[in-house]
C-alpha cells in the first residue's frame, strides 16, 4: 500500500492524547478527530473541553463532537470521510456496527490491559487493585461486543509494588501510542496478525463507583495498599475517623504476617506515618487528605489532632 493511510481518530480522555500526537508526528493523514461534547465541570460548572479536543485544536485538526455517535447525521459525516482506518482510544461511547464498518481496512481500539483480562471501562484501576505484577496495552480489531475483538498486537510492562493507577495510566498511554504506530505499519504492509481471544479466560473491570472507595481494614495489608494505590489519583480510597472522612493517597505494607488487635486500630504514629492494623498485617499510611484540605504527610495531619493516637479506630 503506497498511499498514506487516512485516519479517523476517536478519543476523549488523557489516555488517548499520546496516540493522537504520535499520529501527527508520524505524518499520518488525520481526516477528523471525534470526541465527546464539552461537559460542565468545576464549581462554576463551566463547559470544559476534553483533553483530546484540546490536543486536536493545538495540532490544527478538525474536531467533531456528536452527542450520539449513532445519530444519522453523525454516521453520514463519517461515511463521507471514507477513512482507511478508525483508531479508537478511551472514546466513551459504544460504537454501533454502522460506525465500525465505516473504515475500509480496520477499526482499531487501544485498550489498557492484556486482553482478555480486564475487559471494560476501568482496566488499569482493577489491575493495580488486584496486585498484578504486569499489565500492558492491546491493539484490537473492534467488533460489536465490548473488548472481545481479535488481537493485533500486545505490548507488556511491569507494575511496580508502589505504583499508582495514575502512574501506570500515563505509561500505558505512551505504550499504546507506540503500539499504534507498529500496528498501522503492519496493516500498511499487509502483515498484521489477527488472533482470537480466549473468551473463557476473560475478566471484567466495570466503571468505578464512589461506594467502592471505602477501605476495608479487615482485608490483608497487601489488599489495603493495593486499593489505596489503585484508587489514586481518582476517586481516592477513603477511611473515616470520628466525623472526618480521610482520603488515603500513599501507603506501604508493614509486618505482612502480623495479626493482632482490631482491624483499623492505630498502632503507632511517627514521622514515617500512621501504622494501622488490618485483618492480616499492618499498613503504614504515608500521605492523606482531610476534607477541604490539600494532600499532606500523614504525620503532619496528626500534629493538628492530638487525639489521633494509638488505640483509635479507623472505620
Amino acid at each position: 500500500m503506497s498511499q498514506p493511510l487516512r485516519i479517523l481518530f476517536m478519543g476523549t480522555s488523557d489516555f488517548a492524547v499520546p496516540a493522537l500526537r504520535v499520529l501527527r508526528e508520524n505524518h499520518y493523514e488525520i481526516a477528523l478527530v471525534i470526541t465527546q461534547p464539552d461537559r460542565p465541570a468545576g464549581r462554576g460548572l463551566e463547559l470544559k473541553a476534553s483533553p483530546v479536543k484540546k490536543a486536536a485544536l493545538e495540532l490544527g485538526l478538525e474536531v467533531y463532537q456528536p452527542e450520539k455517535i449513532k445519530a444519522p447525521e453523525a454516521l453520514e459525516k463519517l461515511q463521507a470521510l471514507a477513512p482507511d482506518i478508525t483508531v479508537v482510544a478511551a472514546y466513551g461511547q459504544i460504537l454501533p456496527t454502522s460506525v465500525l464498518q465505516v473504515s475500509k481496512i480496520a477499526c482499531l481500539n487501544i485498550h489498557g490491559s492484556i486482553l482478555p483480562k480486564y475487559r471494560g471501562a476501568a482496566p488499569i484501576h482493577y489491575a493495580v487493585m488486584a496486585g498484578e505484577k504486569e499489565t500492558g496495552v492491546t491493539l484490537m480489531y473492534m467488533n460489536e461486543k465490548m473488548d472481545e475483538g481479535d488481537i493485533l498486537l500486545v505490548l507488556k510492562t511491569p507494575i511496580g509494588v508502589e505504583e499508582t493507577t495514575g502512574e501506570v495510566h500515563d505509561r500505558l498511554a505512551v505504550l499504546g501510542a507506540d503500539g499504534l504506530i507498529k500496528a498501522l505499519e503492519l496493516l500498511k504492509q499487509g502483515k498484521a496478525p489477527r488472533a482470537s481471544q480466549n473468551h473463557l479466560a476473560a475478566s471484567y473491570s466495570p466503571s468505578i463507583k464512589r461506594e467502592q472507595c471505602k477501605v476495608r481494614w479487615d482485608a490483608t495489608a497487601e489488599q489495603v495498599v493495593d486499593k489505596i494505590r489503585g484508587f489514586n489519583p481518582w476517586p481516592m480510597a477513603e477511611t473515616q475517623w470520628k466525623e472526618l472522612n480521610l482520603k488515603l493517597l500513599s501507603a506501604s505494607v508493614q509486618n505482612s504476617e502480623a495479626k493482632q488487635k482490631k482491624p483499623g486500630e492505630i498502632l503507632m504514629v511517627s514521622k514515617d506515618g500512621i501504622l494501622v492494623n488490618t485483618g492480616l498485617g499492618d499498613v503504614l499510611i504515608k500521605e492523606l487528605q482531610p476534607p477541604g484540605k490539600k494532600r499532606m504527610k500523614a504525620y503532619d495531619f496528626t500534629l493538628g489532632h492530638s487525639d489521633f493516637k494509638p488505640g483509635e479506630i479507623l472505620l
